[in-house]
């Protein structure tokens, strides 16, 4: 089978079961097959694909039909200009993700203060990493993953030493580790990155979200259970972050902005599904 035909029915395989992006999808699941760039493989059509080649391209096209998430398909995702390593046990990274690490920048540069920047919930490692890599220059931070489910640190792991990030991973429920650790005590908290579960329990999410794992998804009835219970925890903590940096939808955004004021926190800053909160 020539390159040209095989591009052809996984398109229409893809189409016919509603992948939105079949003929993407079909080029990239080729280009990692033949580890060649999209436009030389489209330059040559007629060249023929291996048995091998073929068998590999069929079980991962049955795949990416049944709307299983093309990052877990081919074991990795781009977040922020590198390469992270993903599987079952994690969410693929997400592009609206970058805008707190945006914003997490911005902050360092216009403060001259030190201290932790936590990840909270940190599954792939993707944020905590890129936080790691892109202000390890300065010398200023020390950076911390906390994830309470052991298969995601593994990820993360993985991920840190992939990129060679220097990160402390700790177990546990949100700020759990930092409550029980001298952490804490030793450096103040800059910045609480928080993408946590947060749709909620009867949200319509798309066939590939129902590939991925429920615990790193929903959040409850309003989807912001986890927030309320991250908001609490603040209160036990002997220093206060100086912010804290979330993640949830828009329409949640007044709610979540009434659990921060709640315990102590006001809006600072607001960006499309990002919000900045800081002490009040």
């Amino acid at each position: 089978m020539t390159i040209e035909t095989w591009l052809t029915a996984a398109q229409d395989q893809l189409a016919a079961t509603d992948v939105p992006t079949a003929r993407l999808d079909a080029l990239i699941l080729l280009e990692d097959c033949l580890q060649r760039d999209r436009a030389l493989l489209l330059a040559h059509p007629e060249t023929k694909l291996t048995e091998t080649q073929l068998a590999q391209l069929t079980e991962q096209l049955q795949r990416r039909a049944a709307h299983e998430p093309l990052a877990y398909i081919r074991g990795h995702s781009e977040f922020y200009g590198r390469e992270f390593y993903v599987d079952r046990h994690v969410l693929e990274p997400r592009p609206e993700s970058e805008t707190i690490i945006d914003q997490l920048l911005r902050l360092a540069a216009a403060s001259p203060a030190t201290g932790l920047i936590v990840d909270i919930g940190t599954g792939s490692g993707a944020l905590v990493i890129t936080a790691a890599c892109e202000l390890h220059a300065n010398g200023r931070f020390q950076v911390v993953g906390i994830d309470i489910d052991p298969a995601c640190l593994e990820v993360a792991k993985r991920n840190a030493k992939r990129h060679q990030a220097d990160v402390r991973f700790l177990a546990g429920n949100l700020l759990e580790p930092l409550l029980n650790t001298t952490i804490t005590s030793s450096a103040p908290i800059f910045a609480l990155l928080c993408n946590l579960p947060y749709v909620p329990d009867e949200y319509p999410v798309n066939r590939a979200a129902n590939h991925e794992p429920r615990l790193a998804l929903y959040g409850g009835v309003d989807g912001l259970d986890l927030y309320r219970t991250l908001f609490a925890q603040l209160d036990d903590l002997s220093r206060r972050p100086r912010y804290i940096i979330t993640e949830t939808l828009p329409e949640q955004h007044s709610e979540l902005t009434k659990i921060a004021t709640a315990h102590g926190y006001v809006l600072m800053q607001r960006d499309d599904f990002i919000q900045v909160f800081h002490p009040s």
